[in-house]
């Protein structure tokens, strides 16, 4: 009986009908060269047989009565991989833009509470190459929840599931597996009882979400007597930070990763994640300028840090930690507007150690942090305000070699993050054997003619190579004034302290 941590159980409670908190990935795989299809009765087996390398796979969550503290994962006595599998033949239709179509489809349901949270569809009739019907192939829709991996973890995961070598694993009789009998519900109330004596503040959200009907309407009224915005809320307004609908789209785009290593070496004292980050500013710029947005204020990302470390035991769950990062999209210079982005996150703490995420959930528990994101989307905060960031941008490095599944070789991949109130754009870069995928995952009811940020970034990054060329090494980035930067945790907290020493001087008065 392991119980979620703050970071992995607020992913539970963000979760609504119009925002599923999973991650998604889209494998499309080449079976042309194949005698015979890999058949889903096969695959079922094969999955079957991996079981074991993924213990949460097989483990559901166990709430706690009354909400006396976060759910436990436990083993599923009721575990069958059916329930988790669905096969879909595209038959005809088996082109890309009608898989990315079911998959956007696939994607908008959330997961179901009362077994493992994840889901495989398998699709056959897959066409590896729209001009070319002759190839073959296959696609795995994967969903997993926030709350039991990250976006490192799920790389992690697919990689321990997929084979290094084209020559198929013999599929094996799945290892003997007897479920761990369910804790008692006393069990349970005492393990939650024990955790709220060693965690007072726990009791305070306790009490906080039995009396959520009355606090809604006190903090309410108290939040529109706040002198907003607070320095956590000062990001510009965009055309991304509106309310949501439950509508996905998924619009996604490979780049050649040497193009982008030229660009670190011409520019010197970069990385290649700010090359990548600046390679989305510079579309999201040309985007909003196209769109009559105002681009004279920088777009400011939350940009997601893994702190998993070999030490760690557990190879799933959220450990991470995030960093506010200001694009310096006001910046006209493509290649320049690179070099302030790396000065911008060298100034920020988790670049030079990164700090997890952990110690803000455990200062703000999890419930608390629910109610929270309830009233910052009923309140409208992002659309009256300035929003606290305008998108999350992760960048997950993938493996350089070719993966494989029973001899079908992996050919590109697709992730897809969840959206939430306000935000309806996040961007997801991943990278596999030379190349670069850039994902975004959009509500179309928020970013209109999202397809069109595929043609951006291909038109960012012949701006960004002719810039780099004409800036070259010496060129200096100056002194402009711009705010520091500053962790997440430190932007929240220091919006708390605002908060509480107005309250304290009230007593005081």
């Amino acid at each position: 009986m392991r119980q979620l941590s703050e970071l992995d159980a607020s992913f539970l409670y963000l979760e609504s009908e119009t925002t599923p908190m999973h991650i998604g990935g889209i494998y499309l795989f080449d079976a042309s060269e194949q005698t015979h299809p890999l058949a889903f009765s096969t695959f079922v087996a094969y999955l079957r047989s991996r079981l074991h390398v993924v213990p949460v796979f097989r483990q559901r969550l166990k709430e706690i009565p009354m909400r006396l503290g976060r759910p436990y994962w436990i083993d599923d006595p009721d575990f069958s991989i059916e329930r988790h599998l669905a096969y879909v033949n595209l038959g005809e239709h088996g082109r890309r833009a009608s898989l990315m179509t079911l998959a956007s489809k696939i994607l908008e349901e959330p997961l179901k509470r009362d077994r493992p949270l994840w889901h495989i569809t398998f699709v056959d009739g897959f066409k590896i190459d729209d001009n070319d019907t002759e190839r073959q192939g296959f696609a795995l829709i994967v969903k997993l929840h926030h709350a039991a991996i990250d976006a490192f973890s799920g790389e992690d995961i697919i990689g321990k599931l997929l084979e290094y070598t084209p020559e198929p694993r013999p599929i094996t009789p799945p290892r003997p597996w007897s479920p761990r009998p369910e804790p008692s519900e006393e069990r349970v109330i005492l393990q939650a009882g024990a955790n709220i004596l060693r965690t007072p503040l726990q009791f305070t959200s306790l009490a906080f979400n039995a009396a959520e009907a009355t606090a809604r309407g006190l903090i309410q009224k108290q939040l529109r007597k706040l002198p907003m915005p607070f320095p956590v809320f000062s990001a510009p307004h965009s055309p991304f930070n509106r309310q949501i609908t439950a509508n996905r789209q998924i619009v996604s785009t490979s780049v050649d990763l040497p193009r982008l290593k030229a660009i670190k070496a011409t520019l010197g004292d970069v990385t290649l994640n700010d090359v990548v980050l600046g390679l989305c500013a510079e579309a999201l710029r040309r985007y909003s300028h196209d769109h009559g947005a105002d681009t004279s204020r920088s777009l400011v990302a939350m940009t997601p840090i893994s702190v998993r470390s070999n030490s760690l035991r557990r190879a799933t769950g959220n450990q991470m930690s995030a960093m506010l990062l200001d694009l310096s999209t006001s910046e006209s210079d493509p290649a320049l507007r690179i070099r302030k982005i790396h000065r911008n996150a060298v100034a920020s703490e988790p670049y030079r150690e990164a700090i997890a995420a952990d110690r803000l959930t455990e200062l703000l528990p999890s419930t608390m942090l629910a109610l929270s994101a309830r009233l910052y989307s009923e309140l409208q905060i992002a659309q009256r305000y300035q929003p606290a960031f305008n998108l999350p941008i992760t960048n997950v490095p993938g493996p350089q070699v070719p993966l494989y599944l029973q001899g079908a070789r992996l050919t590109q991949q697709y992730n897809t993050a969840p959206l939430f109130d306000s935000m309806g754009l996040v961007i997801v870069a991943v990278s596999y054997q030379g190349r670069l995928t850039i994902n975004f995952t959009l509500c179309p009811d928020v970013v209109a003619d999202g397809s069109s940020l595929e043609g951006y970034i291909t038109e960012s990054l012949g701006a960004i190579e002719e810039a780099a060329q004409n800036l070259g090494l010496d060129g200096e980035t100056g002194e402009d004034g711009e705010l520091p930067h500053q962790t997440l945790t430190d932007d929240v907290l220091t919006a708390l302290e605002g908060v509480l020493k107005k309250t304290l001087h009230r007593f005081r008065m």
